[in-house]
């Protein structure tokens, strides 16, 4: 029996890595001969560094960057010299977990961090790029990134603009000769899980601008801010399409990933399974163990959990996913799924159930009693038939 097992992360809790492995031991406790498959993998936010860097085989780089306040801190992304290739997460630099809840203002952050980043990895002589876009604290339109790779974004009088996202209501010019001359030979493959535009009703501002901690007056007023960026940027990249799915992603990032770095955006989920070559393992599996620290309807869209159960519908193969916790279950009946299963205790807290030596005790009796009873119903359908 083959078991391909590739879990996401419990975020805040276990690896992927991790999750899987604690999976692994309970199957081989009742099925000790089985072949066992673990992938690491992630949507494209939180791990995917980790995911990437193994499967690039990339060495960690600490570097200091400014956080999301312009605050100096160590930020970690993956290299690999050989390949002259790099992998980050933008929140390393610019994400929302840097920053305490009352520090939380889209008109005060910038991504000019993760520009340093980018800044660094081609100063090693890195070219192409790999980033995770998710999990930011910024609603900037990307001009602290552009800012910090040497883009002059300039006001009426030839000044440059603040690079927070305030700065965005003053642009007036943008100037890409200045930019790093290297910038030209760089490849970037961008993991978006939003299809967001810029601007509008489903925009950044009025659909994460909130969560960021952009009050509902100011909504409007960065809405039409990063409108007019677009017509800035527009002037000199006429191709440029604010309207593009995830040109909102990570507030406005994004776009301007595609506009000024001709970056190409991809869904995490599709990006981390080709690398792992999943649907290869996915054919080859009897079973297939997913799953994710919460599972819900949100799980089916740009979610691994959804990812791995669309690709297995297409060859028959049954999909069983464990979590935390399962929410919208009469939702997610019917899209692959064959089994689900939460694996925390009906009596046990969120708080002990989040301790790691927990979870992975969890998850591995979980998977114990499943394929326990697997078995025994294979075995009893032989003795029947016999």
């Amino acid at each position: 029996m083959k078991i391909l097992i590739a879990i996401d992360s419990f975020k805040g809790c276990l690896t992927s890595i991790e999750a899987g492995t604690a999976i692994k031991e309970g199957i081989l406790r009742t099925i000790s001969d089985a072949e066992i498959v673990i992938k690491q993998v992630s949507d494209g936010g939180e791990g995917m560094t980790d995911v990437l860097m193994d499967i690039f085989d990339c060495k960690p780089v600490s570097v200091t960057v400014s956080d999301p306040l312009l605050r100096k801190i160590n930020a970690v992304y993956g290299f690999n010299a050989e390949r002259r290739l790099a992998v980050m997460e933008m929140a390393a630099a610019a994400g929302l977990p840097l920053l305490e809840e009352s520090e939380r203002n889209p008109l005060r952050t910038t991504t000019f961090g993760v520009g340093e980043m980018i800044k660094d990895a081609i100063s090693r002589n890195a070219r192409e790029f790999y980033i995770g876009i998710g999990g930011s604290a910024t609603n900037d339109g990307g001009i602290g990134m552009l800012q910090a790779l040497g883009f002059k974004i300039l006001d009426s009088t030839g000044e440059a603009i603040s690079p927070c996202g305030e700065g965005l209501k003053n642009i007036a010019h943008i100037d890409a000769s200045t930019a790093m001359s290297e910038l030209k030979d760089c490849h970037f493959n961008i993991a978006c899980d939003v299809r967001n535009p810029l601007c509008g009703e489903t925009g950044c501002s009025a659909v994460f601008g909130p969560q960021k901690g952009l009050s509902e007056s100011d909504i409007k007023i960065m809405d039409g801010w990063l409108a007019a960026y677009a017509d800035v940027a527009g002037q000199i990249f006429p191709e440029s399409d604010k309207d593009y799915p995830g040109s909102g992603a990570a507030g406005g990032l994004g776009f301007a990933f595609m506009t000024f770095l001709d970056g190409k955006l991809f869904s995490g989920v599709d990006l981390v399974m080709d690398a792992q070559r999943l649907e290869e393992e996915i054919k080859m599996a009897d079973f297939i163990v997913t799953g994710e620290g919460c599972l819900d309807a949100q799980s089916l869209m740009g979610k691994i959990t959804g990812g791995i159960a669309a690709v297995a519908g297409k060859y028959g193969k049954p999909v069983i996913a464990f979590a935390g916790m399962i929410k919208d279950e009469d939702q997610l009946v019917g899209h692959g799924i064959a089994e689900m299963y939460p694996v925390t205790p009906e009596t046990m807290t969120l708080t002990e159930a989040m301790k790691p030596e927990i979870a992975k005790i969890n998850l591995a009796t979980t998977a114990e009693q499943v394929f326990k009873k697997k078995i025994q119903s294979v075995l009893g359908e032989y003795v029947t038939c016999n």
